[in-house]
């Protein structure tokens, strides 16, 4: 059983119009995106470009010693094929301070882990909110429903901003409505919809090191969240034991996250927090 298809034509007029009236409500014009190369960043800002107008978006490149020519590349393709301002912002310098100041904390044999490649995207947040706060514009998140189910993300860093815009969309369907956004002519660069997904936050690193394929994850996500099955039924299925049950471990062992997001566009009309609450 795959997920249900979705009107993307449908999916793509709402989260347009949802931006639209977000920032009529909030008395706000300008938005900042952080634009990484990938796909969801792209697809977030080919979508405020429309609801807002061109003039009213900036994005913000932040690569870091990991990011790769590529991805910068085609983040300033993007830019430029949606007539937006943008900067270029590198980090390196910055996460070398915070190492050296946090060297006598970490310690003499301090191992890479994921405390350094969350402060690489806290980094980032940081410096997004900076730029929205120094000329009144608010930011667009660009978190997908399969990261935020799978707590694939960072808490004060590129979990941030004043909405988010796609986070009721499942990973596979940000490229169908990346396709959809490309349907007259290329405004995502190709590169961007074809490359695999990284968050790139150390050497060589891939979506897919983390996560199960995004087309088993989100048929997963999609029977256990919107179908209600339980891990019984899915099992019996078909499913891929092990999978499964790295997608429901991942699944409560980061729902407190979904309690510390910003509001989210939901086109779906179901509930994108996991439902139980982990509180006393």
């Amino acid at each position: 059983m795959a997920l249900a298809q979705i009107n993307i034509a449908e999916v793509h007029n709402k989260l347009v119009e949802a931006i639209r009236e977000f920032f009529a409500n909030c008395g706000a014009k300008r938005a900042a995106v952080g634009f990484s190369g990938g796909i969801d960043s792209a697809v977030v800002g080919a979508l405020a470009v429309e609801a807002l107008g061109k003039e009213n978006v900036h994005a913000l490149m932040m690569p870091s010693e990991f990011s790769t020519l590529h991805s910068i590349q085609d983040a300033v393709d993007l830019a430029e094929n949606l007539g937006i301002g943008y900067h270029i912002v590198e980090i390196a310098a910055i996460y070398k301070q915070f190492m050296e100041e946090l060297a006598p904390v970490f310690g003499p044999n301090n191992k890479w882990n994921v405390a350094e490649e969350n402060l690489q995207a806290r980094i980032r947040g940081t410096l997004l909110m900076a730029y929205a706060n120094k000329f009144g514009a608010l930011v667009l998140n660009t978190s997908n429903k399969s990261e935020l189910c799978m707590g694939y993300g960072t808490l004060y860093g590129d979990l941030a901003g004043a909405v988010m815009v796609i986070a009721d969309l499942y990973k596979t369907e940000v490229y169908q409505l990346a396709a959809h956004i490309n349907r007259k002519g290329i405004i995502i660069p190709l590169s961007t919809i074809t490359k695999a997904p990284s968050a790139e936050l150390r050497v060589g690193q891939k979506d897919s090191d983390s996560l199960p394929d995004y087309a088993i994850l989100d048929e997963l996500l999609y029977k256990l969240r919107e179908l209600g099955m339980s891990y019984d039924e899915v099992l019996a299925q078909g499913a891929d034991k092990e999978a499964l049950d790295r997608v429901c471990a991942l699944l409560k062992g980061s729902a407190f996250k979904a309690h510390q997001v910003p509001p989210l566009f939901n086109v779906s009309g179901l509930p994108v927090a996991y439902k139980e609450k982990w509180l006393l």
